[in-house]
């Protein structure tokens, strides 16, 4: 393995070994985590689901080469007691919210399924390219024990990639919520120097790869005792493993007083007055981060 500095929180590491034409990166989340999930008061199935998913996103928008390029997750909920799940990535920022039915969710128990949580739910994965105005977007069902395997799914059915994804969140009295994931991925053939386009999930190299990877266990993802180079050695130390570390995550809510009055100067002037209180603001209340911000009209004003 490459010799680099540790990773340890909010960054994830990106490796490859290129003997088994295999990529992947790891990602644990802590501080910024932890900062997404302060602005709302989630009970504890709540709080486990939106770090899983928040990870999962870094680990998904993370692959975005072109800078300003986004990638959204965000479930379709077919009745069950989460109504609203989405989290997106930019250029390293990060943001995610949950909207759920308290009392329907205090009934499914400690660890709910899919269908538990989401009912007949499907899960969008949504790349929006900003350098060449392009946007891919797969959906596929919320089927399988946790939001992960639904991500296999997409990789499965939209990209014909095959892929492993291990998430895992836990609470710590002393250090708050820790959430940890692995993405890993077998190269078609025909890409970095193989002979020729095809995809095969039987592939001894990638037997290979994802039975070694699936001897991974969920607290070694949330152990801030151990760097995530440690656990691509653990998992690879047979194989030559090239890391390389990624960009910092950061929360990235992008609220602003400004942003709103931007936004709120589209609509009709007629449309602004009547969204305005009996005090002449617009109160936009933010979901993502928890904060209501009141534009005054004479803000927004349309310039004559």
């Amino acid at each position: 393995m490459s010799d680099t500095v540790e990773t340890w929180f909010d960054q994830p590491l990106v490796f490859t070994i290129a003997a088994r034409h295999v990529r992947g990166r790891f990602v644990r989340l802590g501080p910024v985590l932890n900062t997404i999930l302060g602005a709302h008061s989630y009970p504890p199935v709540a709080e486990k689901l939106l770090a899983e998913a928040l990870v999962l996103t870094v680990l998904l928008g993370s692959t975005l080469k072109a800078e300003g390029g986004q990638m959204t997750l965000q479930a379709q909920t077919g009745g069950g007691p989460i109504e609203l799940l989405v989290c997106d990535y930019r250029g390293g920022e990060l943001r995610g919210y949950l909207k759920f039915d308290a009392e329907r969710l205090a009934e499914v128990g400690p660890d709910p399924t899919l269908f538990a949580l989401f009912g007949e739910g499907f899960l969008a994965i949504t790349f929006d390219q900003e350098a060449t105005a392009e946007r891919y977007q797969g959906i596929v069902p919320l089927e399988g024990s946790s939001i992960g395997d639904a991500a296999e799914h997409y990789f499965e059915q939209s990209e014909q990639i095959p892929s492993l994804i291990r998430l895992a969140a836990r609470h710590d009295h002393e250090a708050g919520c820790v959430a940890g994931g692995l993405l890993l991925q077998h190269l078609p053939e025909g890409e970095v120097g193989r002979d020729r386009l095809h995809t095969r999930h039987d592939h001894p190299e990638w037997e290979h790869a994802r039975t070694i990877a699936a001897t991974l266990k969920p607290e070694e993802l949330t152990d801030p005792a151990h760097s995530l180079e440690t656990l691509a050695w653990r998992l690879f130390h047979e194989d030559e493993v090239r890391v390389e570390s990624g960009a910092t995550v950061s929360r990235g809510c992008r609220c602003s007083a400004e942003y709103y009055a931007g936004v709120l100067r589209q609509f009709p002037e007629t449309e602004r007055v009547d969204m305005a209180d009996e005090a002449g603001n617009i109160v936009v209340d933010c979901a993502f981060c928890s904060r209501i911000f009141p534009i005054p009209l004479g803000e927004i004003a349309t310039p004559n």
